[in-house]
């Protein structure tokens, strides 16, 4: 099983935590609470995946994230 990144900042010009997918460049989402945040970057990962396999496209190799 692979195990996939998300980076949640807080962005003050949107006023809510707005989650990337490091291994999914164009995927994005948002949650108005860090948990929330946490949830839909979940589903929209989980969805991302399922079109991946639904369409036959290689899933891509799981990133190390590390701190700066």
């Amino acid at each position: 099983m692979a195990y996939y990144s998300m980076l949640i900042q807080w962005s003050e010009a949107d006023r809510a935590y707005v989650v990337t997918l490091p291994e999914f460049p164009n995927c994005r989402t948002h949650g108005d609470t860090d948990e929330e945040a946490v949830k839909h970057g979940q589903e929209v990962m989980a969805l991302v995946i399922e079109s991946y396999q639904e369409d036959g496209l290689p899933l891509p190799m799981p990133n190390l994230l590390q701190a700066a």
